[in-house]
């Protein structure tokens, strides 16, 4: 099982501070996230219901109802290669790793954003993730129209992990789920922040979907989640509001870092930092009780936002002290 953010009680294990003391910034959720209105008890005594409104909802927020609903976006990761034909499998590096953990029995090549183009030609499939996590690499909504077009006229699909568009949903390609050779994958947990209630959507042709429900079987949301899923995609004031919070803060931490030599990217709910000191900074960070996400390859970490004015101070202290 591949290792993802948020591993708190590890660390807190770790480096013998209390949980409580911790600032998080480990994952890219926001930490503003959707006020889920209290959940009515039936939610939790009947089975759930597929007529409840969700539905209805999510395709109003997407702009398309050619959707299945998914708890997040992993089940549908794990089995797109059960579904989806083809040999010759490219997919976006770094990038997240249960796409390539998904699909290494069929040996997929990993390759460079500046690539891409070129490998479309030779792909049977093709895996983004837009904008990339961990990058932040974002690719114009017109060259993936083109590569998708060059993909589906031979029969080849492309797949579009959108997890962390939300805070500019123009370029989303969900609007245009069920035409050909068109796999977008979206969920609840990075802009809504409601990573624990486990909600996602597939979007694709209907075939697909199909598959998909037959392999995943029945009541995959539960009750609760559906209803906290239905409330936020329902809730326009909140989505602009969060919208605008996020830009705002994204920058703030954009700015906090360079300020500090520490050159950044990435979307507004993550920044990246690139560096051949990743190992140093992750560790002196954790030494303060701040948790970042360090990667290997490439060497870097990864700065999520604090959630209040009290763990702005805390990570500008530490960033002039450890950068």
């Amino acid at each position: 099982m591949l290792e993802h953010g948020g591993r708190l009680r590890r660390a807190a294990a770790a480096y013998d501070i209390p949980l409580a003391d911790w600032l998080d910034l480990s994952t890219g959720i926001n930490p503003q996230g959707y006020p889920v209105p209290p959940v009515p008890t039936d939610a939790w005594l009947r089975l759930p219901e597929d007529d409840d409104g969700l539905e209805a909802a999510a395709a109003d927020y997407y702009g398309s109802a050619e959707l299945l609903p998914v708890a997040g976006s992993q089940p549908a990761i794990q089995l797109l290669p059960a579904v989806l034909r083809g040999e010759r499998v490219s997919l976006l590096a770094p990038g997240y790793a249960e796409h390539a953990h998904a699909w290494r029995e069929r040996r997929a090549v990993a390759v460079g954003a500046d690539a891409i183009d070129a490998v479309v030609a030779r792909s049977d499939i093709v895996v983004l993730v837009q904008p990339n996590n961990p990058t932040g690499v974002h690719f114009g909504r017109e060259r993936l129209l083109e590569w998708h077009a060059r993909l589906a006229r031979r029969g080849g699909w492309l797949v579009v992990d959108e997890a962390f568009i939300d805070s500019t949903p123009a370029q989303s390609l969900a609007p245009l789920a069920g035409a050909d050779g068109l796999v977008v994958l979206r969920s609840l947990g990075k802009f809504f922040g409601l990573a624990g209630a486990r909600v996602g959507f597939v979007f694709a042709p209907a075939v697909v979907r199909a598959a998909l429900a037959e392999r995943l079987g029945p009541w995959t949301l539960a009750g609760p989640a559906r209803w906290a899923a239905r409330h936020a995609l329902a809730d326009g004031a909140w989505q602009a509001q969060a919208r605008t919070a996020l830009q705002t803060a994204g920058a703030r931490l954009q700015t906090l870092l360079e300020a500090h030599g520490l050159p950044a990217c990435g979307p507004a709910l993550f920044k990246l930092v690139a560096t051949p000191d990743a190992a140093r900074l992750h560790e002196t960070f954790a030494r303060r009780g701040i948790l970042l996400r360090l990667f290997e390859t490439p060497q870097a970490v990864r700065f999520g936002l604090p959630p209040d004015e009290a763990g702005w101070a805390r990570l500008a202290a530490a960033v002039a002290e450890c950068a």
